[in-house]
Formats: C-alpha cells, structure tokens, sequence
C-alpha cells in the first residue's frame, strides 16, 4: 500500500516535534549541569574523620581500593600543614608524610582564602573538603591526593 501526502506530512510532523522536544530536553539538561552550585562545605556533614599519615598510607597500601572508598566524599583530615602555597585563584595547604615523601593537597577557593593564608607549616590542623583522588607517581614513587572546595574545619 502507497502512502498517501497527507500520512507523509503527519509522520513527518510528528518527527519534528519529537526532534524538537528531544533539543528542548537536552538543551535543560545542560544548562542545569552548568549552573549546578555545590553546596558550602561548611554546611555539608563529614562521610570519614581520618589522621592525614594514616590516609596517606591507606592510599600508598591499595590507591585503587582507597579511590573507590573516599573519591567525591567529603572528609575531615587532621594533621600538620607542611607547606601554603598560593595559586592562581586558590590557596593549597599541603600535609606530606616525610618517610614516603606522599602529599595531601587541599585547595581552598576564593571565599575560604584569607583564613587559609594564615596557616603556618608545623601547625595542626583540622581540614574539611571533597576528596578528587589519589594518584601514584611511579617516577617519583610516591601518592599525591588532592582535596576541592575545602574549607577549616572548626
């Protein structure tokens, strides 16, 4: 059986608007993705309490298992500042176990920068924020794991 012009025009009618409603849906998608705000890490509660050289070892230990168990989790570490480092729009706080040479980095953005560039290396602290990952440097033998939105924890 032929189909007729007028079927035509309907079936592709109906792909348009399906194509159209397809754009509409995608284009809200990733405008919610670019405008998504986290919320302050102040007011998110911690997932793990961990002491910053027993961290260090349990990704030195197994990085992939330890990835899979801290990764995109917001974690307190208490230990001792070994270096501040001012970047670009951020300060970093970085806590090195000096046997292995393995390194925490916790970036600190804008609105926790003043609080952040006090820190002296050898002072104890207590550090809150979203947990990147954990990499090991086979060159350098050793585990780098880096910290985002990070704020002190009080």
């Amino acid at each position: 059986m032929a189909m007729n012009a007028s079927g035509a025009y309907k079936w592709l009618w109906r792909l348009l608007v399906a194509g159209f409603v397809i754009v509409l849906i995608g284009a809200v998608v990733i405008w919610y993705i670019f405008n998504e705000r986290f919320t302050n890490t102040v007011e998110r509660e911690a997932v793990y309490t961990v002491n910053a050289i027993d961290f260090m070892k349990e990704f030195t230990s197994n990085d992939s298992l330890a990835n899979s168990k801290y990764s995109e989790k917001i974690i307190v570490v208490n230990g001792v500042v070994s270096e501040v480092e001012p970047a670009d729009t951020t300060v970093n706080i970085k806590m090195t176990d000096e046997a292995t040479g393995s390194y925490i980095i916790f970036g600190f953005q804008q609105e926790n920068q003043a609080e952040a560039k006090k820190l002296q290396p050898g002072q104890k602290v207590s550090i809150k924020g979203s947990c990147s990952n954990g990499v090991y440097s086979k060159i350098l033998e050793t585990e780098s794991i880096t910290f985002k939105r990070c704020v002190l924890n009080k």
